[in-house]
C-alpha cells in the first residue's frame, strides 16, 4: 500500500519495502517488535522514519502501518500550541516571559494569577512551555490554549499545511463541550508591573468537523461520573493530530527547512532545548525525580528505564498517552557516532478495550515497545553508517 501526503516535508512514504529501507529487516530482529506488529492492528502500531544525513533530513519518509487505523493524540498537541504562542507574542510585541494572569468570564472557567513553580511565582508563556515539554503538563496547556485561541489555532494550522489537525480541548478538566470554544481573558504585564496588552473573552466561530468523520474506540467506557457506560467512547469532538502532520511539524521545527514558522532563532533553540532537557536538568521548574524521572517523556530507547545514566543519544521529542494510546514522536541524534534521524509510532494497549477503567498496559507492553524500536533503529542507524564506511 502507497499513501501520499502533501503536507509538511513528508513528501511520500511507503510499507514495508521501498527502495534500500526494509521495516522487516528491523522489526525482525527483535522477538518482541516481531510480535506486536505482526498483530499491528490490534494495537493499532504506526510508525515513520526519516533517514537525516549531515543535518539534513531525506525527502522521503517512510511508513508501516498495514491496517491505518485511528489513534488519539492526547498530548502532541502541545507542540504546536506551544509554537503558534510564541508566534503569537512576536505578532503583539510582546516578550515570552511577560507576565501573563489569567481570568474567567464563564463559570467553568479559572483564573490564575500565580505560578508557583517559576521564579517570580508569575505565570508566562515561557514557563508554561517549559512545564509542557518537560512533563507534559496539562494546565499549562490550557492556559496557553486560551491564549492562542480556538480560532487562530486553526487559521494558521491551515496556512502552514496542516489541514488534518482539531484542537478544540483543554485538558484540565475545567470546561467540556462547546464552553471549550470561549477562551478566557487575560492580561499581559512587564517585568516592572505595567499593563502591556489585554485580550478579552474570546467565543470560536469557526466549525470544526473531524476529517475522519464519527469516530469512537473500544467497547465501552466509564463516564465522568464514574458510570459504566456499554459503548464505544466517542472521540469526533475531541483535539485531533495525525501522525504524519506531528512528524512534518517537529521536523519543520528542528531543520527549519520551509522557513513557515515565525519563530527567531533564540526563540527556535529555546523550544527545542526544552523537547529535549530531561527533568532532572531543570532548575526552574525543579520536579521530584521520584514521580519525574529521566525517561517520563523519554519512550524511545530509554522507556524501559527510568534513570538515564548517560544521556548521549539525545532525544527531542513530543509525547502522548491517554485512553491507552501512546505515541512518540521524536529526533534522536547521537553527536559522537553522527548518528540523526527522525522516527514516530504509535501504539493501542487496552486488552479489556474498555476505557477510563484504568487498566492499560502502558509499562508491560507500551513502554517496552517503544524502549526496542528506538533501539532497533539507532542500531540500524549505526550499523548502516558503518556499512557506508566501508
Amino acid at each position: 500500500m502507497k499513501i501520499k501526503y502533501t503536507i509538511g516535508l513528508l513528501i511520500c512514504v511507503f510499507n514495508f519495502v521501498s527502495g534500500q529501507f526494509n521495516f522487516d529487516s528491523i522489526i525482525s530482529k527483535s522477538t518482541l517488535l516481531k510480535e506486536l506488529c505482526s498483530n499491528s492492528k490490534k494495537y493499532r502500531i504506526q510508525i515513520i522514519y526519516t533517514p537525516v544525513k549531515n543535518g539534513v533530513p531525506s525527502d522521503k519518509s517512510y511508513i508501516f502501518s498495514q491496517n491505518p487505523e485511528y489513534i488519539y493524540c492526547a498530548s502532541l498537541v502541545k507542540l504546536p500550541i506551544s509554537i503558534l504562542a510564541v508566534e503569537k507574542l512576536n505578532e503583539l510585541h510582546l516578550p515570552i516571559n511577560a507576565t501573563m494572569m489569567t481570568d474567567s468570564c464563564i463559570k467553568c472557567h479559572r483564573t490564575y494569577l500565580i505560578d508557583t513553580t517559576s521564579k517570580s511565582k508569575k505565570p508566562s508563556v515561557e514557563h508554561y512551555i517549559k512545564k509542557m515539554f518537560l512533563v507534559s503538563d496539562n494546565e499549562a496547556y490550557s492556559r496557553v490554549y486560551e491564549f492562542v485561541g480556538v480560532d487562530e489555532v486553526h487559521q494558521k494550522l491551515k496556512q502552514y499545511g496542516y489541514p488534518d489537525t482539531r484542537i478544540v480541548n483543554r485538558y484540565d478538566g475545567s470546561c467540556s463541550g462547546l464552553d471549550n470554544g470561549i477562551t478566557n481573558p487575560v492580561k499581559f504585564y512587564s517585568t516592572n508591573g505595567d499593563l502591556i496588552y489585554t485580550q478579552p473573552c474570546k467565543y470560536a466561530k469557526l466549525q470544526f468537523s473531524h476529517p475522519l468523520g464519527q469516530v469512537s474506540v473500544g467497547k465501552a467506557y466509564y463516564n465522568s461520573k464514574n458510570k459504566l457506560i456499554n459503548q464505544p467512547k466517542e472521540f469526533t469532538f475531541m483535539n485531533h493530530m495525525p501522525l504524519n502532520e506531528i512528524h512534518a511539524m517537529l521536523q519543520e521545527l528542528i531543520y527549519d527547512q520551509l522557513k513557515r514558522f515565525k519563530l527567531s532563532k533564540e526563540q527556535r533553540q529555546f523550544l527545542l532545548d526544552y523537547l529535549t532537557m530531561l527533568p532532572s536538568e531543570s532548575k526552574l521548574p525543579l520536579y521530584n525525580p521520584k514521580k519525574f524521572y529521566d525517561s517520563y517523556k523519554k519512550y524511545l530507547i530509554y522507556g524501559d528505564t527510568k534513570k538515564i545514566k548517560n544521556y548521549n543519544v539525545k532525544i527531542t521529542n513530543i509525547v502522548g498517552q491517554s485512553y491507552g494510546f501512546m505515541v512518540d514522536c521524536a529526533r534522536i541524534k547521537d553527536d559522537k557516532n553522527k548518528i540523526e534521524f527522525m522516527l514516530t509510532a504509535s501504539i493501542y494497549t487496552n486488552a479489556d478495550e474498555v476505557i477510563n477503567d484504568g487498566k492499560y498496559e502502558y509499562n508491560s507492553v507500551a513502554l517496552p515497545f517503544f524502549a526496542e524500536l528506538g533501539k532497533c533503529f539507532y542500531n540500524y542507524e549505526l550499523t548502516h553508517k558503518l556499512l557506508i564506511k566501508e
